[in-house]
């Protein structure tokens, strides 16, 4: 999908997890991304708790053809979950037509929630850093939406890592851009507009 035939009003994204899996940069890939190779307004607010390792994190995105009027995300039309935690405390306030997107191997939805689920994890783990999940995880989101294009998101990690580690992370976004495609997510629900 290319998000640069369609219009996005505004979407608002929260990408949650802990400490150490990479949130933040997370959504820094996604909005530069969007900023400066999409043509879209974007706002990034991240929250992350006092710790250095396994304190909460988020990364909030307002995504927008117009000038955001109001900076900060209220109500996630997409949620991006990769620990436990983040799922039980942003959940509740994802809009009744949101997307949800989680590791499986860290988040165990609640009965009933339709989401879209990837073993981000245990993908990193295969191409053996286990540290790249999110960029499996950010493949994935490229997949299951149309925020932004694969060849946006692409640039966007080439200038946003090391250069010494932007195979393994194209390698890894990859991974989880096809595993959409090949079908091998748990459940879909089909979102107008996302």
């Amino acid at each position: 999908m290319n998000a640069n035939t369609e219009q996005i009003s505004r979407k608002e994204v929260t990408i949650a997890g802990f400490g150490g899996q990479g949130i933040v940069l997370t959504g820094f890939i996604l909005g530069k991304a969007l900023a400066l190779y999409e043509d879209r307004q974007v706002v990034m607010t991240q929250s992350y708790g006092p710790e250095a390792r396994g304190g909460a994190s988020s990364a909030n995105l307002v995504i927008s053809d117009e000038t955001i009027d109001y900076p900060f995300v209220q109500r996630p039309d997409i949620l991006v979950t990769i620990s436990q935690e983040a799922y039980k405390k942003f959940r509740p306030r994802l809009k009744e037509t949101g997307l949800i997107l989680i590791d499986e191997d860290l988040v165990k939805p609640d009965p009933g929630d339709h989401v879209l689920a990837i073993p981000a994890t245990g993908i990193a783990e295969t191409l053996g850093k286990r540290i790249v999940a999110n960029v499996v995880m950010l493949g994935f989101i490229a997949g299951a939406t149309s925020l932004a294009s694969r060849d946006s998101l692409i640039r966007s990690i080439e200038s946003s890592v090391k250069t010494k580690t932007i195979p393994l992370n194209i390698e890894a976004f990859d991974a989880g851009y096809e595993f959409m495609f090949e079908g091998k997510f748990k459940t879909l629900k089909t979102i107008q507009g996302i």
